[in-house]
């Protein structure tokens, strides 16, 4: 073992980052058996130990080498708001002082859920969307995802844990697939937190060939469409990234999804006050939806400062939902909880200014 003293922790590579065959690699290297990995990871991500020291059942030559060799802990919580209803959020500052948001809801006696970022900003553009407002930083790494999931657990009651993972919050998840995938394994892995993949939900702005990546994956996941608008002029103002894709090729490609997964796919529709929220709009996306599984989950808009949208106005998303209804469609209408805490992508972000 070596008797010299371990790097500065900043220059450390992160253990959430290690794919399990590179950690395996580095276990042999050390001479340490394989099953050890299963005890880190177990340590890491179902105990959440804050050192390498804590490790018990590890022998403490190794327990030496794993704190000379990486960092346990790349982040750290910079502002945490509960809302009355229960949802908590919480601003991570990561490593190089970039910042991104995680929000754990709390949806009846028994669903926990926790809702993920991908990426520092985001590049699509959605009109509506704080997150985006300051365009794409960069994509968050494969152990940073996982540690706002080990973030927001920290969180939960005696009685408490998590049984849902949507990945909906700041950034475009699709445009860090890999990463995503990576970190989903280890969500959904036995000696990870163990968490069903068919109670995970990926949601994109639909980016077809990822989708269709995703297809392939063999991961039982669910994906959701954030939709927003019925046609392609008015989904191109409102999402600018349509202008380069387009309703025809992105519905081409949940098609393929539904046909290699057999999962329903959900499209998410922000409705906003007298721009896509009329009965036009309503017999336009029937029109668009017609003959396909799939769930239309409606989402009054959540206004967000300086911003000049407005929620639709009362009465008006029932409305728009029985249009859909009385066509067939399936529909759910998604009232946003943690209003008062800027529960809203990149609202506390922003609020909170730079780093």
């Amino acid at each position: 073992m070596n008797d010299e003293p371990p790097p500065k922790a900043i220059d450390l590579p992160a253990l959430l980052d290690q794919s399990p065959d590179d950690f395996r690699a580095w276990l042999a290297a050390q001479g340490a058996p394989g099953y050890r990995a299963g005890q880190v990871w177990r340590w890491a991500i179902q105990k959440r130990a804050e050192s390498f020291e804590a490790m018990s059942d590890l022998p403490g030559a190794l327990r030496e080498e794993l704190a000379r060799a990486f960092r346990l802990r790349t982040a750290r919580i910079d502002a945490r708001h509960e809302s009355p209803d229960g949802t908590e959020k919480l601003l991570l500052r990561l490593a190089d002082d970039e910042r991104v948001e995680c929000v754990l809801l709390r949806d009846d006696r028994h669903h926990r859920t926790v809702c993920l970022s991908t990426q520092v900003g985001c590049a699509m553009g959605c009109v509506f969307c704080a997150s985006g407002l300051d365009g794409v930083v960069r994509n968050l790494t494969s152990g940073e995802i996982l540690e706002q999931v080990l973030a927001l657990a920290s969180l939960l009651g005696e009685n408490e844990r998590l049984s849902h993972v949507v990945v909906m919050g700041m950034g475009e998840p699709l445009a860090n697939l890999d990463a995503l995938l990576a970190a989903l394994e280890r969500i959904t892995a036995e000696d990870g937190l163990g968490i069903s993949g068919r109670r995970v939900t990926i949601s994109t702005v639909g980016l077809p060939e990822p989708i269709r990546r995703l297809a392939q994956s063999g991961r039982p996941y669910n994906l959701a469409v954030s939709l927003h608008a019925p046609t392609d002029a008015l989904r191109n103002e409102l999402v600018p990234a349509n202008r380069k894709i387009g309703l025809a090729a992105i519905l081409a490609a949940t098609d393929e999804y539904f046909g290699a997964t057999g999962r329903r796919v959900t499209f998410e529709y922000v409705l906003l006050d007298a721009v896509n929220d009329r009965p036009e709009h309503a017999r336009e996306l029937v029109s668009l939806l017609r003959g396909r599984a799939a769930l239309v989950n409606l989402i009054p808009f959540n206004a967000v400062e300086g911003l000049p949208y407005r929620p639709p106005a009362s009465g008006q998303t029932a409305r728009f939902a029985e249009t859909l209804t009385a066509s067939g469609l399936a529909v759910k209408i998604r009232y946003r909880k943690g209003d008062r805490i800027d529960a809203a992508c990149g609202q506390l972000r922003r609020r909170l200014g730079p780093s």
